[in-house]
């Protein structure tokens, strides 16, 4: 699920001065999850607005912001209701979604933050970098990317303490973690594996996946 959380006010106000009719879309997955993008929020903002001088012409909530062909469906109206702005309670992505398919500005009313798993209703953790090149096999199911403050792909870096990452002693050293795992697994012999240290210069970004070529 992708994380995010609400924008300070005065940021919003902010990139929306000047704007007198403005239309809102939210999210109806991840966004509604995180209770940035769902029905209450869109209703919210919608007051927030108004309460700011603002006319809200229209609100629209996608099943999902990131899906094109959903976007352009429900912008429709949008299109025609006067809005000279779009205030999206969506995710980066689907902000972006949005902004590919309406003539109009389209503002963040979110910080996108992660890939994270949901550990119970409101409570959300990071998993996941996204970064191209899974290495989970071959340490238990553990991102050491993500787990790790420094993402080492080889092993602890020596500085943890009682089992407690040293950038941050909140949260447990990665490599003790998967370490454990791999013990608990039978696969401890992973554990004398090398890696590949994590090389992005090879990423073509925008990148793009497309099940409907050839294989």
């Amino acid at each position: 699920m992708i994380i995010t959380q609400k924008k300070p006010v005065e940021e919003l106000l902010g990139m929306l001065e000047g704007v007198t009719k403005v239309a809102v879309i939210g999210c109806g997955q991840c966004a509604s999850a995180c209770q940035t993008g769902g029905e209450p929020e869109i209703q919210a903002m919608k007051e927030l607005l108004e309460q700011h001088g603002m006319e809200v012409v229209g609100t629209v909530l996608p099943d999902e912001c990131c899906h094109k062909l959903l976007v352009k469906r429900d912008t429709r109206a949008i299109k025609n209701s006067g809005a000279e702005a779009v205030v999206c309670l969506a995710c980066g992505d689907g902000t972006q979604t949005v902004a590919d398919n309406i003539a109009l500005p389209v503002y963040p009313a979110n910080n996108t933050m992660f890939l994270g798993q949901v550990e119970r209703v409101g409570i959300f953790n990071e998993y996941c970098r996204m970064c191209g090149d899974c290495i989970l096999g071959s340490t238990g199911g553990i991102c050491p990317i993500t787990k790790c403050a420094k993402s080492l792909v080889n092993g602890p870096c020596g500085g943890q303490k009682n089992g407690k990452c040293e950038v941050n002693p909140d949260n447990d050293c990665a490599w003790i973690l998967i370490y454990k795992r791999l013990v608990e697994l039978g696969q401890e012999h992973k554990l004398g594996e090398t890696r590949s240290d994590k090389g992005y210069s090879g990423a073509a970004y925008p990148r793009r996946v497309n099940l409907r070529e050839k294989k």
